[in-house]
């Protein structure tokens, strides 16, 4: 995925200095827990040290990435006739929201109906569409790493060929036989219907400077990401996305085309207790070059707490922060994204994912936000019944891999 430059707020700078100093810290702590472990004199009070400065560091680092994700978000400002035709349909809009009032031609005219306006609702103007998808990119950290489209039917179908074309060398006068043709497979995207119904009261959208869209966004925005970033890692696929980990997992050396390929700990439950961090190369290297290249870790945060404390074979510390705002941190010089809804470690777990994301994984967004106003069902609160359509799956198997903490 591309990175876009933005130039770093004092803010930002502050925290990215918070975060380096934070993890300075935690090496010099966790050095120390680490002699006295190998002296054998563990020290309760140090363990609880480097408890206490790694929670300091991940607070550092959610407070960067907060503020990288507000600079991420694009102005809504444009040229004079766009903005008046922006102020156009927000003011109908808002008549709408604020009062019910539905004429068909004053929407219609300013190009907020689809189809019959009897069908059961409007579809939301433009900007708060744009607003809405905005704020859920700076929230859900699939957004982020994964290819998205919008498209303008409810499914997306895209297709693949698993199988390249065979070829063969030949001498000069020998036959020539038929070659093995490639094979074309189509994998279905369906796009799941996520909602929201938000409350306000009639008295709040009679004050006439309340912004209805930043407030609908604002609402929507967490319940929808938290639906969404969920479905995309565990999602069963019925009526919502499927998500990465709904996928059969099989051994790397064994997986087929519709299954992702894991590498095990060899731990139930666990990393090994000498050099954990030869699997995670392991998993790094399980992937093909042209993935591995753009790849990155997933994983939450209790796992990153874990892997922050690994060095590698010269004693340097394999997790390092960013070095500048905007920057992921690394992990084996990977950038790393955290991600909640992964499983933390446990028996069987599937809690760590490498590859190259954007390849990998795809989300589809149905075009359009539609809003329906609802007086009657919780007096004296008027109802916003808020819906997109949105869908994702696997679309390429060879992209991702899993490290799956088992035996084998």
């Amino acid at each position: 995925m591309k990175e876009t430059k933005h130039a770093a707020s004092p803010e930002a700078r502050a925290a990215l200095a918070d975060v380096l100093s934070a993890f300075e810290s935690f090496k010099a702590a966790n050095d120390q827990r680490l002699a006295a472990i190998e002296t054998k004199r563990a020290d309760v009070l140090l363990e609880e040290k480097v408890g206490r400065i790694d929670e300091a560091v991940g607070r550092a680092q959610d407070r960067l990435d907060r503020l990288m994700s507000d600079l991420r978000r694009p102005s809504l400002s444009g040229d004079a006739p766009l903005a008046h035709a922006v102020d156009e349909r927000k003011a109908a809009f808002d008549r709408y929201v604020k009062t019910g009032e539905t004429p068909a031609a004053l929407l219609e005219a300013k190009g907020l109906s689809e189809g019959v306006a009897t069908a059961g609702g409007y579809v939301a103007p433009p900007e708060l569409e744009r607003l809405i998808l905005r704020r859920l990119a700076a929230t859900s950290p699939m957004r982020e790493i994964c290819q998205v489209r919008t498209i303008g039917a409810g499914t997306f179908r895209k297709p693949v060929s698993p199988t390249g074309l065979a070829a063969a060398w030949v001498a000069e006068t020998a036959v020539r036989p038929e070659t093995t043709a490639p094979t074309l497979d189509v994998i279905d995207f369906p796009a799941g219907e996520l909602y929201a119904s938000p409350a306000a009261t009639q008295a709040l959208l009679d004050d006439a400077y309340v912004s209805i869209d930043e407030w609908l966004a604002e609402e929507v925005q967490d319940a929808f990401a938290a639906q969404e970033t969920t479905a995309f890692v565990t999602g069963d696929g019925v009526n919502k996305p499927k998500g990465l980990l709904a996928y059969t997992a099989a051994p790397d050396a064994t997986y087929t085309w519709g299954q992702l390929g894991y590498v095990a700990t060899g731990v139930a439950g666990g990393w090994t207790a000498t050099n954990p961090t030869d699997k995670l190369i392991d998993l790094i290297y399980a992937t093909k070059t042209q993935y591995r290249q753009n790849g990155r870790f997933v994983l939450n945060r209790r796992t990153v707490s874990a892997v922050r404390k690994f060095k590698d074979a010269q004693g340097n510390y394999i997790w390092n922060a960013a070095l500048q705002p905007g920057q992921s941190a690394s992990l084996l010089g990977f950038p790393v994204t955290e991600i909640e809804a992964m499983p933390d470690v446990a028996a069987n777990a599937l809690a760590v994912a490498f590859g190259d994301f954007e390849k990998g994984y795809l989300i589809v967004d149905r075009a359009g936000v539609r809003v329906l106003r609802d007086p009657y069902s919780a007096k004296p609160h008027v109802l916003f019944y808020t819906t997109k359509r949105v869908g994702g799956g696997v679309q390429n198997f060879d992209a991702v891999k899993l490290l799956k903490f088992a035996a084998s």
